[in-house]
Protein backbone atom coordinates (compact mmCIF):
# COMPACT_ATOMS: atom_id res chain seq x y z
CA UNK A 1 0.00 0.00 0.00
CA UNK A 2 1.38 3.40 -1.04
CA UNK A 3 1.72 5.88 1.82
CA UNK A 4 2.03 9.59 1.02
CA UNK A 5 5.17 11.08 2.56
CA UNK A 6 5.13 14.89 2.48
CA UNK A 7 8.61 15.32 3.89
CA UNK A 8 9.89 15.77 0.32
CA UNK A 9 7.23 18.37 -0.45
CA UNK A 10 8.55 21.79 -1.47
CA UNK A 11 6.74 25.11 -1.40
CA UNK A 12 7.39 25.57 -5.12
CA UNK A 13 5.19 22.51 -5.78
CA UNK A 14 2.30 24.16 -3.94
CA UNK A 15 2.88 27.51 -5.63
CA UNK A 16 2.62 25.80 -9.02
CA UNK A 17 -0.53 23.92 -7.93
CA UNK A 18 -2.17 27.18 -6.84
CA UNK A 19 -1.25 28.99 -10.06
CA UNK A 20 -2.48 26.23 -12.38
CA UNK A 21 -5.73 25.87 -10.44
CA UNK A 22 -6.31 29.62 -10.59
CA UNK A 23 -5.42 30.06 -14.27
CA UNK A 24 -6.81 26.81 -15.67
CA UNK A 25 -3.87 26.11 -17.97
CA UNK A 26 -0.18 25.45 -17.55
CA UNK A 27 0.67 28.21 -20.04
CA UNK A 28 -1.22 30.94 -18.18
CA UNK A 29 0.14 29.67 -14.84
CA UNK A 30 3.67 29.97 -16.26
CA UNK A 31 2.97 33.58 -17.33
CA UNK A 32 1.62 34.37 -13.86
CA UNK A 33 4.68 32.96 -12.12
CA UNK A 34 7.27 34.16 -14.61
CA UNK A 35 8.35 30.58 -15.34
CA UNK A 36 8.50 28.57 -18.52
CA UNK A 37 5.57 26.24 -19.18
CA UNK A 38 7.87 23.23 -18.96
CA UNK A 39 9.06 24.36 -15.50
CA UNK A 40 5.46 24.50 -14.24
CA UNK A 41 4.75 21.09 -15.78
CA UNK A 42 7.81 19.68 -14.03
CA UNK A 43 6.67 21.01 -10.66
CA UNK A 44 3.20 19.49 -11.04
CA UNK A 45 4.70 16.20 -12.26
CA UNK A 46 7.02 16.10 -9.24
CA UNK A 47 4.06 16.76 -6.94
CA UNK A 48 2.03 13.96 -8.52
CA UNK A 49 4.94 11.53 -8.19
CA UNK A 50 5.20 12.44 -4.53
CA UNK A 51 1.46 11.88 -3.98
CA UNK A 52 1.22 8.83 -6.18
CA UNK A 53 -1.96 10.17 -7.87
CA UNK A 54 -2.83 13.00 -10.30
CA UNK A 55 -3.84 16.41 -8.95
CA UNK A 56 -5.35 17.54 -12.28
CA UNK A 57 -7.50 15.88 -14.90
CA UNK A 58 -6.16 16.95 -18.30
CA UNK A 59 -8.92 16.88 -20.94
CA UNK A 60 -6.48 17.95 -23.67
CA UNK A 61 -6.76 20.68 -26.29
CA UNK A 62 -7.70 24.21 -25.28
CA UNK A 63 -9.97 23.08 -22.46
CA UNK A 64 -8.78 23.99 -18.92
CA UNK A 65 -7.41 21.40 -16.56
CA UNK A 66 -9.63 20.38 -13.64
CA UNK A 67 -8.59 19.50 -10.10
CA UNK A 68 -9.04 15.91 -9.04
CA UNK A 69 -10.75 15.34 -5.66
CA UNK A 70 -7.37 14.87 -3.99
CA UNK A 71 -6.02 17.90 -5.85
CA UNK A 72 -8.91 20.03 -4.56
CA UNK A 73 -8.29 18.86 -0.99
CA UNK A 74 -4.58 19.58 -1.34
CA UNK A 75 -5.22 23.02 -2.84
CA UNK A 76 -7.39 24.08 0.10
CA UNK A 77 -4.72 23.08 2.58
CA UNK A 78 -1.95 24.49 0.38
CA UNK A 79 -3.52 27.94 0.28
CA UNK A 80 -3.77 27.96 4.07
CA UNK A 81 -0.11 27.01 4.30
CA UNK A 82 1.00 29.55 1.68
CA UNK A 83 -0.92 32.29 3.49
CA UNK A 84 0.89 31.39 6.69
CA UNK A 85 4.23 31.40 4.87
CA UNK A 86 3.46 34.86 3.44
CA UNK A 87 2.53 36.13 6.90
CA UNK A 88 5.69 34.61 8.36
CA UNK A 89 7.79 36.23 5.63
CA UNK A 90 6.32 39.62 6.47
CA UNK A 91 6.83 39.13 10.20
CA UNK A 92 10.44 38.02 9.74
CA UNK A 93 11.16 40.94 7.44
CA UNK A 94 9.77 43.34 10.02
CA UNK A 95 11.87 41.62 12.69
CA UNK A 96 14.98 41.78 10.49
CA UNK A 97 14.61 45.54 10.06
CA UNK A 98 13.78 46.09 13.74
CA UNK A 99 10.23 47.19 12.94
CA UNK A 100 8.63 44.39 14.94
CA UNK A 101 9.47 41.71 17.44
CA UNK A 102 9.97 41.47 21.18
CA UNK A 103 12.57 43.02 23.43
CA UNK A 104 13.07 42.21 27.12
CA UNK A 105 14.94 44.81 29.17
CA UNK A 106 16.51 44.60 32.61
CA UNK A 107 16.61 47.81 34.61
CA UNK A 108 16.83 49.33 38.07
CA UNK A 109 14.67 52.00 39.69
CA UNK A 110 16.51 55.18 38.70
CA UNK A 111 17.18 53.98 35.14
CA UNK A 112 13.48 53.07 34.86
CA UNK A 113 12.48 56.59 35.86
CA UNK A 114 15.04 58.74 34.07
CA UNK A 115 16.40 56.76 31.10
CA UNK A 116 13.92 54.11 30.07
CA UNK A 117 10.88 56.33 29.29
CA UNK A 118 12.90 58.48 26.89
CA UNK A 119 14.36 55.45 25.12
CA UNK A 120 11.02 53.63 24.89
CA UNK A 121 9.30 56.75 23.55
CA UNK A 122 11.87 57.00 20.75
CA UNK A 123 11.58 53.27 20.04
CA UNK A 124 7.79 53.58 19.79
CA UNK A 125 8.09 56.46 17.34
CA UNK A 126 10.36 54.50 15.04
CA UNK A 127 9.09 50.94 15.60
CA UNK A 128 5.50 51.02 16.92
CA UNK A 129 5.03 47.26 16.56
CA UNK A 130 7.85 46.22 18.91
CA UNK A 131 6.62 44.60 22.12
CA UNK A 132 8.82 45.54 25.08
CA UNK A 133 8.92 43.75 28.43
CA UNK A 134 10.74 45.12 31.48
CA UNK A 135 12.18 43.35 34.51
CA UNK A 136 13.07 45.83 37.27
CA UNK A 137 15.20 45.16 40.32
CA UNK A 138 17.60 47.16 42.46
CA UNK A 139 19.41 43.89 43.18
CA UNK A 140 22.26 43.73 40.68
CA UNK A 141 22.49 39.94 40.96
CA UNK A 142 18.88 39.58 39.83
CA UNK A 143 19.59 41.59 36.68
CA UNK A 144 22.83 39.73 35.94
CA UNK A 145 21.07 36.38 36.29
CA UNK A 146 18.23 37.51 34.01
CA UNK A 147 20.81 38.56 31.43
CA UNK A 148 22.84 35.35 31.66
CA UNK A 149 19.77 33.11 31.29
CA UNK A 150 18.38 35.10 28.37
CA UNK A 151 15.35 36.27 30.33
CA UNK A 152 16.33 39.77 29.22
CA UNK A 153 18.28 40.64 26.08
CA UNK A 154 19.76 43.88 27.38
CA UNK A 155 20.11 45.25 30.90
CA UNK A 156 21.15 48.45 32.60
CA UNK A 157 23.77 47.72 35.27
CA UNK A 158 25.83 49.69 37.78
CA UNK A 159 29.56 49.14 37.59
CA UNK A 160 31.31 46.65 35.34
CA UNK A 161 29.32 44.12 33.36
CA UNK A 162 30.00 40.43 34.14
CA UNK A 163 32.69 38.66 32.12
CA UNK A 164 30.07 36.74 30.11
CA UNK A 165 28.55 39.98 28.82
CA UNK A 166 29.46 42.80 26.48
CA UNK A 167 28.53 46.35 27.40
CA UNK A 168 28.64 50.00 26.48
CA UNK A 169 29.45 52.64 29.07
CA UNK A 170 26.62 55.17 29.18
CA UNK A 171 27.87 57.71 31.72
CA UNK A 172 29.31 58.19 35.19
CA UNK A 173 26.60 59.07 37.69
CA UNK A 174 27.77 61.47 40.43
CA UNK A 175 26.35 61.72 43.93
CA UNK A 176 24.67 65.09 44.52
CA UNK A 177 23.16 66.84 47.50
CA UNK A 178 19.39 67.23 47.24
CA UNK A 179 18.09 70.14 49.30
CA UNK A 180 15.32 72.70 49.36
CA UNK A 181 15.85 75.76 47.14
CA UNK A 182 17.82 78.53 48.90
CA UNK A 183 18.82 76.14 51.70
CA UNK A 184 22.44 76.45 50.56
CA UNK A 185 24.22 79.01 48.36
CA UNK A 186 24.36 78.19 44.67
CA UNK A 187 27.25 76.06 43.57
CA UNK A 188 29.04 73.07 45.08
CA UNK A 189 28.75 72.32 48.79
CA UNK A 190 31.25 70.72 51.11
CA UNK A 191 30.17 67.83 53.38
CA UNK A 192 30.76 69.90 56.51
CA UNK A 193 28.14 72.39 55.30
CA UNK A 194 25.37 69.81 55.71
CA UNK A 195 26.97 67.66 58.42
CA UNK A 196 24.41 68.72 61.03
CA UNK A 197 21.37 68.42 58.77
CA UNK A 198 18.92 65.53 59.25
CA UNK A 199 19.17 63.21 56.27
CA UNK A 200 16.77 61.20 54.16
CA UNK A 201 18.11 57.98 52.68
CA UNK A 202 17.31 54.56 51.37
CA UNK A 203 17.44 51.27 53.19
CA UNK A 204 20.90 49.72 52.82
CA UNK A 205 21.68 48.76 49.22
CA UNK A 206 24.81 49.05 47.10
CA UNK A 207 24.09 52.62 46.06
CA UNK A 208 23.09 53.83 49.52
CA UNK A 209 26.09 52.19 51.15
CA UNK A 210 28.43 53.79 48.61
CA UNK A 211 27.01 57.22 49.42
CA UNK A 212 27.31 56.65 53.16
CA UNK A 213 30.90 55.42 52.75
CA UNK A 214 31.73 58.58 50.82
CA UNK A 215 30.32 60.76 53.59
CA UNK A 216 32.20 58.87 56.29
CA UNK A 217 35.40 59.18 54.26
CA UNK A 218 34.83 62.95 54.42
CA UNK A 219 34.50 62.74 58.19
CA UNK A 220 30.69 62.96 58.27
CA UNK A 221 28.47 60.63 60.28
CA UNK A 222 25.07 61.02 58.59
CA UNK A 223 22.00 61.35 60.80
CA UNK A 224 19.25 59.51 58.94
CA UNK A 225 15.76 60.37 60.19
CA UNK A 226 13.84 58.58 57.43
CA UNK A 227 14.60 55.73 55.04
CA UNK A 228 12.66 54.42 52.07
CA UNK A 229 13.40 52.32 49.00
CA UNK A 230 11.59 54.75 46.69
CA UNK A 231 13.60 57.55 45.08
CA UNK A 232 10.60 59.83 44.62
CA UNK A 233 9.72 59.48 48.31
CA UNK A 234 13.23 60.58 49.27
CA UNK A 235 12.89 63.80 47.26
CA UNK A 236 9.34 64.33 48.53
CA UNK A 237 10.66 64.25 52.09
CA UNK A 238 13.33 66.79 51.15
CA UNK A 239 10.66 69.04 49.63
CA UNK A 240 8.68 68.74 52.87
CA UNK A 241 11.65 70.07 54.82
CA UNK A 242 12.43 66.85 56.67
CA UNK A 243 16.09 66.90 55.72
CA UNK A 244 18.59 66.67 52.87
CA UNK A 245 19.63 63.67 50.80
CA UNK A 246 22.77 62.48 49.08
CA UNK A 247 21.74 60.56 45.97
CA UNK A 248 23.09 59.68 42.54
CA UNK A 249 22.07 62.28 39.96
CA UNK A 250 20.08 59.68 38.03
CA UNK A 251 17.79 59.19 41.04
CA UNK A 252 16.52 62.78 40.97
CA UNK A 253 14.37 64.72 38.50
CA UNK A 254 16.77 67.54 37.54
CA UNK A 255 13.99 69.83 36.30
CA UNK A 256 12.06 69.78 39.60
CA UNK A 257 12.03 73.43 40.79
CA UNK A 258 11.03 72.37 44.30
CA UNK A 259 14.48 70.99 45.08
CA UNK A 260 18.01 72.17 44.42
CA UNK A 261 20.82 69.87 43.33
CA UNK A 262 24.38 70.65 44.37
CA UNK A 263 27.64 69.01 43.43
CA UNK A 264 29.56 67.77 46.46
CA UNK A 265 33.21 68.85 46.87
CA UNK A 266 35.27 66.80 47.23
CA UNK A 267 33.08 64.41 45.26
CA UNK A 268 31.94 61.00 46.38
CA UNK A 269 33.18 58.42 43.82
CA UNK A 270 30.75 58.25 40.91
CA UNK A 271 28.92 55.09 39.94
CA UNK A 272 29.32 53.83 36.37
CA UNK A 273 26.13 53.12 34.40
CA UNK A 274 26.43 50.55 31.61
CA UNK A 275 24.09 48.76 29.24
CA UNK A 276 24.97 45.08 28.82
CA UNK A 277 24.02 42.16 26.59
CA UNK A 278 25.17 38.54 26.38
CA UNK A 279 28.60 37.94 24.93
CA UNK A 280 28.95 36.16 21.58
CA UNK A 281 25.20 36.38 20.91
CA UNK A 282 23.70 38.12 17.92
CA UNK A 283 21.55 41.00 19.13
CA UNK A 284 18.11 41.40 17.63
CA UNK A 285 17.69 44.54 15.47
CA UNK A 286 15.43 45.94 18.20
CA UNK A 287 18.12 45.40 20.84
CA UNK A 288 20.78 46.97 18.62
CA UNK A 289 18.62 50.06 18.12
CA UNK A 290 17.85 50.19 21.84
CA UNK A 291 21.59 50.32 22.58
CA UNK A 292 22.06 53.14 20.05
CA UNK A 293 19.22 55.20 21.54
CA UNK A 294 20.39 54.57 25.10
CA UNK A 295 23.83 55.89 24.15
CA UNK A 296 22.37 59.01 22.51
CA UNK A 297 19.99 59.82 25.36
CA UNK A 298 22.65 59.18 28.00
CA UNK A 299 24.85 61.73 26.26
CA UNK A 300 22.06 64.30 26.62
CA UNK A 301 21.61 63.36 30.28
CA UNK A 302 25.33 63.83 30.89
CA UNK A 303 24.94 67.37 29.59
CA UNK A 304 22.20 68.01 32.15
CA UNK A 305 24.45 66.65 34.88
CA UNK A 306 27.22 69.09 33.99
CA UNK A 307 24.74 71.97 34.22
CA UNK A 308 23.72 71.48 37.87
CA UNK A 309 24.77 73.88 40.61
Amino acid sequence: MYVIDLRQLELKHLVALDAVAAEGTFARAADRLGYTQSAVSQQIAALERLLGVPVFDRPGGPRPVVLTPLGAELLERSRELLARVDAMSLELDLFRTGSAGKLSIGTFQSASAMLLPKIVARMRQQFPSIEMHVIESDDEEVLIKALSTGEVEVSFLVGEAPSAAESVHLFDDPFVLVARPDQFPEGPVRPEQFADEPMIGQHPNACQLAGEAGLRAAGITPNYVYRTNDNSTVTAMVRAGMGVAVMPFLCVEPEDPRVALHNIEPPIPERSIVLAWRQNRTRSPAAARFVELATEISRDLSGQRRAIA
